[in-house]
């Protein structure tokens, strides 16, 4: 990662071989990294961890990936955060699903090892560009045609 900040993730995975080997590569990216085994666990987590990033496999026990992301969607306080399905689901048309569905982004198992920090990076500049896009408030002037009529009086 450039820059001195460090940032933090949270990967929901129920697979313990996926979630080892994400979390050392990430960790060794210089990511804080907690990690959670299914949604629910995921959801109990962010009650006093908020990540700067939320990988989110799909397919799990108890709360799968789509429901979490629903309820964190749901959720004014979890807006910020971008959330990208990490996942298996990687035939023609998923991503296409998947980004649809909401997700800030889409990477597939297995990861690329060489380029998930960068990655990642990518999804959460973009997530933050358009964050900051449509947040900015307006502050175009009215349209010539739409101004006030500026007709002096007589007084």
């Amino acid at each position: 990662m450039s820059g001195d900040t460090q940032l933090s993730i949270l990967i929901v995975d129920d697979e313990p071989d996926n979630l080892e080997v994400v979390f050392e590569i990430l960790t060794f990216g210089g990511w804080t990294v907690k990690t959670a085994a299914h949604g629910g666990k995921a959801l109990d987590i962010l009650q006093t961890f908020t990540p700067d990033v939320i990988l989110l496999d799909l397919s799990m026990p108890v709360m799968d990936g789509w429901e979490t992301h629903k309820q964190l969607r749901t959720n004014p306080h979890y807006h910020h955060i971008p959330i990208i399905a990490l996942t298996a689901h990687a035939m023609h048309g998923d991503e296409k699903q998947i980004l649809a569905a909401g997700f800030d982004g889409y990477l597939a198992k297995p990861i690329s090892v060489p380029t998930i920090n960068a990655d990642i990076q990518a999804i959460r500049e973009k997530f933050q560009a358009a964050t900051t896009e449509s947040d900015a408030p307006n502050t175009a002037s009215p349209a010539p045609d739409t101004q006030p009529d500026s007709t002096p009086t007589k007084g």
